[in-house]
């Protein structure tokens, strides 16, 4: 275990403006580390800008443009990414970036910085620390298992944590929903016990999002994952379909079905869900606009 190059990537610097996400520098670390694993530590602009679009379309918020240029550049700063070019780049006007056609130059090319390498290199796990550290801090766990999958990026189980989370967030949620997931009233007991049903963040922990009730929906695990992927949100009470979301089996009796219906209140009004943790669902994880209700 190396605590300073852990302490670095904990303390890499995100872009912040209110309550908007900016998940660039924490994807370009993953990316990076998937093919660190895979014996390339090196990578080109012109690689990494359209696997970085594709990252941020997936498990970023909507956004009307990509700069995948900026983490590209930027991550610079944080003392664990090196770029390098045979010759100074030009920059933008006004700006301290180099323009996207120059750093599109085949010549351009970043990776971790010598001292970040070399501790790679010497300890295996150290790979799986640093992108278990990146995925606790700024995506909800429902994202793990394919952020991981598409960055090729494999953790060593035995390092990877789970953050403290409040143990009674899960029992209140359920609790003000009567065990029946909000959206379809999926009740499945083995026994007395709940199976398959979640209590799921309507504002990201991540996002400092609080443990309490109106911050919650009890949610099947496949209505929680969907739910935190952007196919649908919830407005005035009111399930609603992405028009980005889309399929055959399985599309229109769990998503369409309950499009522009009222989800199943919680058992007091004063646990309904925050209007203003709502609103943070619909900006900042909910993709595409919603469907017609007509």
């Amino acid at each position: 275990m190396n605590p300073d190059i852990l302490t670095r990537f904990n303390a890499i610097s995100v872009w912040k403006q209110g309550d908007q996400r900016a998940p660039h520098k924490p994807l370009l670390i993953l990316y990076a580390l998937g093919r660190w694993q895979r014996g390339l530590p090196e990578v080109t602009f012109l690689e990494a800008e359209p696997a970085l679009i594709d990252l941020l379309h997936r498990f970023g918020p909507q956004r009307r443009s990509d700069h995948p240029e900026q983490p590209f550049w930027r991550l610079q700063n944080d003392g664990v990414w090196t770029v390098q070019s045979p010759a100074p780049l030009p920059l933008k006007t006004g700006d301290t970036i180099p323009r996207v056609a120059a750093l599109r130059s085949p010549d351009v090319r970043a990776r971790f910085t010598p001292d970040v390498q070399a501790a790679l290199a010497a300890d295996p796990k150290l790979a799986s620390q640093i992108a278990t550290a990146i995925l606790e801090e700024h995506f909800p766990e429902s994202y793990r298992d394919d952020l991981l999958d598409a960055v090729g990026l494999t953790l060593e189980t035995s390092v990877v944590e789970k953050r403290k989370r409040d143990p009674g967030f899960r029992h209140r949620v359920l609790k003000a929903y009567e065990y029946r997931c909000a959206v379809c009233g999926f009740d499945v007991r083995l026994g007395s016990v709940s199976i398959a049903l979640d209590a799921a963040h309507i504002r990201w922990h991540q996002a400092n999002g609080p443990d309490e009730e109106s911050n919650g929906l009890a949610l099947c695990v496949l209505h929680h994952k969907t739910f935190d992927l952007g196919a649908f949100t919830v407005a005035d009470g009111v399930m609603l379909v992405s028009d980005r979301a889309n399929g055959t089996v399985g599309f229109a009796e769990s998503l369409m079905a309950h499009h522009g219906k009222s989800i199943r209140p919680p058992q007091r009004p004063d646990w309904r869900p925050s209007t203003e943790h709502l609103g943070w669902h619909g900006r900042e994880v909910f993709k595409g606009e919603a469907r017609h209700r007509g």
